[in-house]
């Protein structure tokens, strides 16, 4: 018995030390299978239009983390794929023509006089961007629209058109400056930068025109060189002897990093609004009360009829 104790105290202390090891390890490296799904998933468009054969997005973005393929999202196109490639370490390989193709961004549009009112739109809306009564005539949430086509196929009469956004007038508010669509910068159109310094001395908000121009495509670094705050006076242009137009670089980055910054706004704002829809979806099949089919309520008054079932002056039933 006594030569027992001591392995059993020797195993004790391996398992607890086992189990230190696997604490520590867990607190250095806590990276989870969650989290490397929220990082896909925050790459991912935010359609929600199941062209993936998964309901949404962030079921497909859980199905990568397993393994599926990163090439069955046409929304997101051939730079969706070199984005999962570089956040997983995988092969960017091309897009599966079979799940569709990359098609320019679009929302969906109702001709008014046509529809009927039937709510099949609504209730195929993944991120309930139509409202609408029955009977009545249905309208599109613009701003909430993602373009995910879901609302076409149970239109019963195809009043539902995709119209693609360059084709939309311009809806800009009063008062609101519009983004001005400049051509991009070609290198091989202008003269190298020798780095003179030059802008940079006669800037009037003390930025460095020369180093925002050479890192114009780095959006952090262009932001710690405090893009925002240059208010486009042309003097850099003027004064540089390569006659490198600094301005016009400088608008397409601020363009590029707006439109940018408001892709994500609405990608997390669609998202969202797919996860309280399903969320929604989900309370309402747990609260609905059920109640007897046909055949059954068809039973129950035939054995009332032949007397097996009766009520009492209260109402209860009880057989007899």
């Amino acid at each position: 018995m006594n030569e027992v104790i001591p392995g059993l105290i020797i195993l004790t202390l391996i398992g607890f030390g086992i189990a230190v090891l696997l604490q520590i390890t867990a607190r250095r490296f806590p990276e989870t299978v969650d989290e490397v799904v929220n990082e896909i998933n925050k790459l991912l468009p935010q359609t929600q239009c199941a062209q993936c054969d998964y309901p949404g997005c962030k079921p497909y973005a859980e199905a990568i983390a397993r393994g599926e393929a990163i090439n069955h999202c046409p929304p997101g196109g051939e730079e969706l794929i070199k984005n999962l490639a570089n956040l997983l370490g995988r092969e960017a390989i091309p897009l599966d023509s079979k799940f569709g193709e990359t098609k320019s961004p679009a929302i969906a549009v109702i001709r008014e006089k046509e529809c009927i009112g039937c709510t099949f739109c609504i209730q195929a809306c993944p991120v309930d961007a139509i409202i609408g009564a029955p009977q009545q005539m249905h309208s599109i949430i613009e701003r909430d629209c993602t373009g995910c086509e879901l609302c076409l196929e149970p239109c019963p009469v195809d009043c539902i058109d995709m119209v693609a956004l360059s084709e939309k007038p311009d809806n800009t508010k009063p008062g609101q400056k519009p983004i001005r669509q400049l051509k991009v910068l070609s290198l091989n159109t202008v003269s190298p930068c020798i780095r003179c310094g030059e802008c940079e001395i006669q800037c009037p908000k003390d930025l460095a025109p020369q180093e925002l121009y050479w890192q114009r495509s780095n959006d952090a670094a262009m932001s710690r060189l405090d893009l925002d705050a240059c208010i486009e006076c042309r003097i850099c242009d003027r004064v540089c002897p390569s006659h490198i137009p600094l301005t016009q670089a400088f608008i397409e980055s601020k363009n590029r990093i707006k439109l940018e910054h408001d892709r994500k706004l609405l990608a997390n704002k669609a998202e969202h609004q797919y996860q309280a829809r399903e969320g929604r979806i989900a309370l309402t099949k747990q609260t609905v009360k059920t109640r007897a089919n046909r055949d059954d309520r068809a039973s129950i008054l035939a054995q009332i009829k032949k007397g097996s079932i009766t009520t009492d002056g209260n109402g209860a039933g009880g057989n007899t």
